[in-house]
C-alpha cells in the first residue's frame, strides 16, 4: 500500500493544477473559520453568526460536515485530473511496463482516494474544533465529542463521491469530458427524482423515497441533512408562520450508509474491470 500511495503522490506533487485546487480547497475552509466574525440582521437579531449559536458544540459538527462536502468537487477535479492525465500522458502504460500490474493500479487509486477522503475529514475535524474552542457556549467533553457520527457520514460521501470520479476518469479518459460525464449524471438522477416525485403524486407511490436511498448520488447527499432548521433563530422563525405538520429528520440512515459502501466497491471493480479488458 505504501509503494502504491508514493506512486501516486509523486504524480500529485509534479501537477500545477492538483496543487492549486487543493491549496483553494484549504483557503476555503479556513475562510470558512472566520464566518464567526460575519455579523447579520435578521427578524429583529443583530449579531455576529457566532452569537447564533451555531458553533456551539455539538451542532458545529453538523453546520461545517454539511457546507464543506460542497467544497470535495475541488479535491474531485484533482482526482479525476490525475485519473484521466494518465491516458494523454501514457504513464499508465509505462507503469504496466515497469512492473505494476492492472490490479495495482486501481488499488493505487483507490488507496488515493481513501487518503483524500481521510484528509479532508481531518481537516474539517481540525477547523471544527478550533472553531468550536473559540466559539461555543459548551466546552464539556462529552458534549465536544457527541454526534461525531456527520464526520463519518462526512468521510463516506467523499470516499463514493472519489470513488464515482475515478471510474468516470477511466471510462471518458479525458479530464474535461469525465468532469461532464459526472455533470450529466447529477442532472439524470434530478430528472429521475423528478419523475419519481410526479408518479408519486399522481399514483400514492413510494417511489421518490427508494430512489433516495439507492441512488449513488442520492445516498451521499442524503448522508448529511440539512441542519437549518436546528438553529434557533430559524426555528423561532418558523414558529411563527402557519406551518403544521413538518418534520425534520436529522439522522445519519444506516440503509445510506451500506448504499455508498455498496456503491463505491462497485465503482472501484467497474475501474478494474475496464482497465482489465481495455486495450492500453
Amino acid at each position: 500500500m505504501k509503494r502504491l500511495l508514493g506512486i501516486e503522490f509523486h504524480k500529485f506533487r509534479y501537477s500545477k493544477s492538483s496543487k492549486v485546487l487543493t491549496v483553494i480547497y484549504l483557503t476555503i475552509v479556513v475562510l470558512l473559520m472566520l464566518t464567526g466574525m460575519i455579523r447579520i440582521n435578521f427578524n429583529q437579531f443583530s449579531g455576529s453568526l457566532s452569537d447564533l449559536g451555531i458553533f456551539n458544540f455539538p451542532l458545529i459538527w453538523h453546520i461545517t460536515t454539511y457546507f464543506t462536502s460542497f467544497l470535495k468537487i475541488f479535491i474531485a477535479i484533482v482526482l479525476v485530473s490525475l485519473t484521466a492525465n494518465e491516458y494523454s500522458n501514457r504513464t499508465i502504460k509505462q507503469n504496466l511496463i515497469d512492473g505494476l500490474s492492472k490490479k495495482e493500479l486501481i488499488l493505487s487509486k483507490f488507496y488515493l482516494a481513501l487518503t483524500l477522503a481521510i484528509l479532508t475529514t481531518l481537516v474539517v475535524f481540525v477547523a471544527s474544533l478550533i472553531l468550536g474552542l473559540i466559539y461555543s457556549d459548551f466546552n464539556e467533553f462529552s458534549i465536544i465529542f457527541s454526534q461525531m457520527g456527520y464526520l463519518g457520514a462526512f468521510f463516506l460521501a467523499h470516499l463514493i463521491f472519489f470513488c464515482f470520479c475515478l471510474f468516470a476518469g477511466i471510462l471518458v479518459k479525458r479530464s474535461a469530458f469525465a468532469l461532464g460525464f459526472i455533470a450529466v449524471w447529477y442532472i439524470f438522477e434530478g430528472i429521475l427524482n423528478l419523475i419519481a416525485r410526479g408518479v408519486d403524486q399522481f399514483y400514492d407511490t413510494s417511489i421518490y423515497d427508494v430512489l433516495l436511498h439507492i441512488l449513488p448520488l442520492n445516498a451521499m447527499s442524503n448522508l448529511i441533512k440539512q441542519p437549518f432548521t436546528k438553529i434557533d433563530l430559524v426555528q423561532s422563525t418558523m414558529n411563527q408562520l402557519p406551518i403544521e405538520g413538518i418534520e425534520f429528520g436529522y439522522d445519519i440512515e444506516w440503509l445510506d450508509v451500506v448504499s455508498v459502501c455498496l456503491w463505491s466497491v462497485l465503482f472501484i471493480y467497474l475501474s478494474y474491470k475496464l482497465l482489465k479488458t481495455r486495450d492500453l
